[in-house]
């Protein structure tokens, strides 16, 4: 199957209550572990990269792994670009047959915010690949924000809506207290504010920073409204831990394929788990006809 644009599927979600989850890549193992456990788990997924992801790789190079991956298996695949601040790097994405990318605008002022997220979906669109933009800012890795700071990050009800109306995006992420990374104690998530977001805006609603997010939480946003989720870090730990005790029981081993190989199973698994706490193997079965998505 030729990849798809998710917006077809995330829709769907967003009617069933599920979510799409989205994986962030590195390389070419950890595309093969995200779609080996979507294949065994029937779930559509979505393969996502970074800007500096594709600095490490090269954009056509990423971009070929998984279109040609996506070819051999039956289950819809998407590509997206995720967290990307560049219209150049997005127009770059764009040529290399991405279906999905994310302006990354949340940082600059609001009527900037807008112009320049405005000026990616006309681009994006002309050629029928999905926008998903942010509004809000979500935390980083430390998590470490005061209260009145915390409070003056996360998204606004009221400005979301104007934002997707005046904007035209596809999808709308959101800041409801998740942060990237992994967290240092138990992210408190602002549900009362998601849910008076889902009454304005009916578009489909992302959540970023899930890594280490309880498992009961990601369910709680995702019945108030989440379709989309987000994982990273999550991904990377399991990566990085299989290698070192690769190398811990092997301290002279030297073939890639071996540790490499390790470090795709274990991102397999977690991918599993995830689709699972999404629910997003329970779509297909929902839709008489995807190919068309």
């Amino acid at each position: 199957m030729s990849l798809v644009n998710p917006l077809y599927l995330i829709k769907q979600a967003q009617k069933n209550s599920i979510a799409i989850p989205a994986f962030n890549i590195h390389n070419m193992e950890t595309v093969q572990g995200v779609i080996e456990a979507a294949v065994e788990e029937k779930s559509p997924v979505m393969i996502a990269t970074t800007p500096g992801t594709l600095r490490h790789a090269g954009v056509s190079c990423i971009a070929n792994i998984v279109k040609t991956i996506a070819t051999e298996v039956n289950i819809p695949i998407a590509l997206h670009l995720d967290h990307c601040s560049s219209y150049e790097v997005i127009a770059q994405a764009l040529r290399n047959g991405y279906t999905s990318v994310m302006i990354d605008a949340a940082k600059l002022p609001y009527e900037e915010n807008v112009s320049l997220v405005k000026e990616v979906v006309k681009m994006a669109h002309a050629v029928g690949v999905a926008v998903e933009a942010e509004i809000g800012r979500i935390g980083g890795t430390e998590d470490d924000l005061s209260v009145d700071e915390r409070e003056a990050s996360l998204t606004i009800p009221a400005e979301a809506k104007d934002f997707m109306e005046t904007t035209g995006i596809d999808t709308l992420a959101i800041a409801i207290g998740t942060a990237h990374g992994m967290y240092q104690g138990e992210p408190k998530l602002d549900f009362d504010r998601l849910s008076a977001i889902k009454e304005l805006v009916d578009i489909p609603l992302v959540l970023h920073g899930a890594s280490g997010v309880p498992a009961d939480s990601v369910r709680e946003a995702i019945k108030r409204g989440i379709s989309k989720v987000n994982i990273a870090t999550e991904l990377k730990i399991p990566l990085a831990r299989s290698i070192q005790n690769y190398f811990a029981d092997n301290p002279e081993g030297n073939d890639p394929r071996k540790y490499l190989g390790l470090g795709r199973e274990a991102v397999k698994k977690v991918v599993k788990e995830k689709i699972r706490l999404c629910s997003s193997n329970k779509l297909l079965n929902t839709l008489e006809e995807y190919e068309c998505c």
